[in-house]
């Protein structure tokens, strides 16, 4: 395998995927960037352990723990390998071998829970399903927006002015939301949206 000298090899096991990904990559967009699936239930904001892996090769070409990953994992856990990928930045060449979790058994356990609150949403008044909409900030846009279009037609308004209420703001603020706190201020990181300029008062 062609490698550059600003590249990185990666392995994921019990997969057996390997492929080449760039310096700079956050782990878990490498490894699912050659195929493997980890999840991420708290949408990469480092609230939940859904995303750890083992790095087995390579701890010393990756970012240092983050706050949210001393906070999660334990020292005795982090010093054995294990880390949150979406928080664990890639900052040099050199090969990366990672074990991650029992995925399938996860994958299950995440249908079922939305299975559950797909049940629990048909089941409210129409305020509550409303209200609840409004407050899902964990769950992504593209996600919010098919409990819209699979919710009957009567509703169908109602749950679209109230989606627009959010949606723009979840837009906005989801690159920075998904970064650690002690990456956000990598220049060469920066989401590419510009910021936008208050008017100032004549």
């Amino acid at each position: 395998m062609n490698q550059k000298m600003d590249d990185v090899e990666i392995k994921v096991e019990p997969d057996d995927l390997q492929g080449v990904v760039a310096v700079g990559s956050y782990l878990i967009d490498a490894a699912r960037r050659i195929g493997a699936h980890v999840p991420s239930e708290c949408e990469r904001t480092g609230a939940c352990n859904s995303c750890r892996v083992l790095v087995t090769r390579g701890s010393e070409i990756l970012s240092t723990p983050t706050e949210a990953e001393i906070s999660i994992l334990t020292a005795e856990k982090i010093k054995s390998g294990e880390r949150l990928s979406c928080q664990v930045k890639i900052v040099a060449p050199g090969e990366i071998v990672i074990m991650r979790e029992a995925q399938q058994k996860q994958s299950v356990s995440d249908e079922n829970i939305f299975d559950k609150f797909r049940r629990e949403f048909y089941d409210m008044p129409l305020e509550k399903k409303i209200a609840s909409l409004v407050e899902l900030e964990a769950i992504t846009l593209g996600e919010t927006i098919a409990f819209v279009l699979n919710s009957p037609f009567k509703l169908f308004d109602l749950l679209i002015d109230a989606m627009a209420e959010f949606g723009m703001k979840l837009e906005r603020s989801a690159n920075q939301q998904k970064k650690p706190p002690e990456h956000r201020e990598d220049k060469s990181d920066e989401s590419d949206s510009p910021s936008e300029e208050k008017p100032k008062d004549a």
